[in-house]
């Protein structure tokens, strides 16, 4: 861990958020959006932000991170830059798995670390190497008897929002826009709402939009049970990283604020614990096929 830290505040100085490249990714609806850190052949880390977010809340935490990798952060359909899902079409798990699926293989990635959400290892557990999650872990799982009642409130809103398709989104002015989010997520600092804005605002006549697509707040009618959850979790082979923070409890005798968004709004609290599970865990490791 000593060692991590010197890494971590040698390294911040030159690896700056602003050393990075915009990158686009085609996919049968229209282009997965993203951006990318560090040297091209550096150890691949796929960054997936969580859910209503963007790639953009990890634009505080990478410049902390080792030097030697290569991140990569994507904006999920339907959130960001990224397209849309088309018309008709849910958002699920599953797709996201999926959507994972394409951007490896538009980056000729064959193995690679994920920071982020665990599923994927579960469905593909010989791409990835590493997972490193951060105040999640596992697959929420839904009581057996409530999954048709679930499935069936997620179809009744699809059905319903399809009956507007006329009706335009709200518009915003920057500050309004700044406030919705704020109020929503209250634990965000302001700076890092105007960070995620960066690409969750869509300018248009008379002010902004949100890009992301209203679909996303959708339930989800892919449920799994608890042993569905449990039989998954299982299936992850790879060394993993969960980063749970009720407070910073484990980190601070803190308050009990939840601080989901800790790696960006306090990217050096949880950095030093990310940099020693990289460098000891996957850059130590010998490349594995």
């Amino acid at each position: 861990m000593v060692f991590a830290f010197f890494v971590l505040f040698s390294f911040v100085t030159t690896f700056s958020s602003h050393c990075f490249s915009e990158i686009s990714i085609p996919v049968p609806w229209g282009e997965i959006k993203g951006k990318a850190w560090g040297p091209e052949h550096g150890h691949p880390v796929l960054c997936l932000h969580g859910w209503a977010d963007n790639c953009g809340s990890f634009n505080t935490l990478i410049p902390f991170l080792p030097k030697e990798c290569r991140y990569v952060a994507v904006d999920m359909p339907g959130h960001g830059l990224s397209s849309h899902r088309p018309p008709g079409v849910f958002y699920s798990f599953p797709a996201y798995v999926a959507d994972v699926r394409r951007v490896a293989e538009s980056l000729c990635w064959t193995k690679f670390s994920i920071m982020g959400h665990s599923m994927g290892d579960a469905v593909y557990p010989e791409m990835v190497d590493a997972v490193i999650v951060l105040d999640v872990f596992g697959f929420v799982p839904t009581e057996l008897k409530r999954i048709p009642q679930i499935m069936r409130q997620g179809m009744d809103e699809m059905l319903k929002f399809e009956k507007k398709t006329e009706e335009k989104k709200r518009v915003y002015t920057y500050e309004k826009a700044v406030e919705r989010l704020l109020t929503a997520n209250p634990t965000l600092s302001e700076q890092s709402v105007q960070m995620l804005l960066q690409r969750g605002l869509t300018q248009v006549e008379g002010g902004f939009v949100f890009s992301r697509d209203l679909r996303v707040n959708f339930k989800n009618i892919v449920r799994i049970t608890l042993e569905q959850s449990l039989e998954m979790q299982s299936m992850i082979q790879a060394p993993l990283f969960i980063g749970l923070f009720i407070g910073l409890s484990f980190l601070y005798d803190c308050s009990t604020q939840d601080f989901h968004h800790v790696h960006l709004d306090n990217p050096e609290v949880v950095a030093p614990f990310i940099c020693d599970f990289l460098l000891t865990k996957v850059l130590s490791q010998p490349l594995r096929a």
